[in-house]
């Protein structure tokens, strides 16, 4: 474990944290949708991944080049090498496994069982930085898992014995978010040596470098327009949540950050319903039942509560008012 001193303290900008952390969830919120809907248009997951990780890091290149703030390799000592090898099979694992996902679950229900991710983040970084979880974060915690299985209700001995499709589904979400988790304790350290956009640049490269022999570039030749849209959707996405999510880490407690992302399921869920009243025939999913927006409001509420709930005494001293 790394010693207190040469760990990563947000040192920043509190509302500019939340600002970008609000941001994220908003992408996030979407991203699902427009993923599903490119996968049912012929697209495999690891060639949309590919497409999406490939793109970016291109970009990020250019900016960075342009500004004269291309990363420094030789700069990098090799602990940081190690934490961006984590990193980037970290991230790369999450994207993988949410789009496979995405062929045997709705996108609420995956965007839903991802939340697993701030928690396991929220704990990994209790544990790493430093900070102590109180009974009332147990307390958090334990709504989640009530939030699920009420979200489950009636497909639980299904996926208990992974005899469904969607049970395989649920599965790789909940591996997603493990990998997820681990990048994001990754990423966090490494702001201690690297600027959060040339983490992402370095993850993005290496990771596009690693997926291209699963991936069939040649799968954009027969795309029609909307198709195009989604996939430069997934691109845009990539840089705008990602760059967002990175940067609000710099500004604002890990903790605090993965409060704000536990409200990513409710935006995907009502944009499905927006979706539906417009487009009926959309391969989106179907609008949850009461009892699935009981589960989901828990699901939500606990995670929030478990990276919010402390004692007085815990509290950061630049609390946004």
């Amino acid at each position: 474990m790394p010693s207190s001193s040469s760990l990563h303290r947000a040192r920043g900008n509190p509302r500019l944290g939340l600002l970008l952390a609000l941001s994220a969830v908003g992408l996030w919120g979407v991203l699902g949708i427009s993923l599903k809907l490119l996968l049912v248009r012929g697209m495999d997951a690891y060639t949309i991944t590919w497409y999406r990780l490939t793109v970016s890091g291109i970009v990020l290149a250019g900016f960075q080049a342009r500004r004269g703030q291309l990363p420094s390799l030789r700069a990098v000592e090799r602990r940081h090498w190690i934490l961006l090898a984590v990193a980037l099979f970290g991230l790369l694992g999450n994207y993988v496994l949410f789009a496979v996902a995405l062929e045997y679950v709705p996108p609420a229900t995956a965007q839903l069982v991802i939340q697993l991710a701030p928690m396991l983040f929220l704990i990994g970084s209790l544990v790493i930085f430093g900070e102590r979880f109180s009974r009332a974060q147990w307390a958090g915690v334990a709504i989640v898992v009530a939030g699920l299985l009420l979200f489950f209700n009636d497909r639980l001995p299904a996926l208990v014995s992974l005899s469904s499709t969607e049970a395989i589904g649920v599965a790789l979400v909940v591996a997603g978010a493990a990998v997820w988790a681990t990048y994001a304790l990754a990423q966090k350290q490494l702001l201690s040596a690297l600027s959060s956009v040339n983490v992402l640049l370095l993850i993005y490269i290496g990771a596009a470098v690693v997926l291209l022999p699963a991936a069939t570039p040649s799968q954009v030749v027969g795309l029609d327009g909307f198709a195009w849209g989604l996939l430069l959707f997934g691109i845009a996405n990539t840089l705008g949540a990602y760059g967002c999510f990175a940067e609000a880490l710099a500004h604002w407690d890990a903790s605090r950050v993965s409060a704000v992302l536990t409200l990513t399921p409710i935006i995907t869920i009502l944009a499905v319903i927006g979706i539906l009243a417009v487009w009926p025939s959309a391969e989106v999913g179907e609008p949850l039942d009461a009892l699935g927006w009981a589960g989901a409001a828990l699901v939500v509420g606990g995670s929030m509560g478990a990276a919010l709930w402390r004692r007085a005494e815990q509290v950061e001293p630049y609390d946004i008012e």
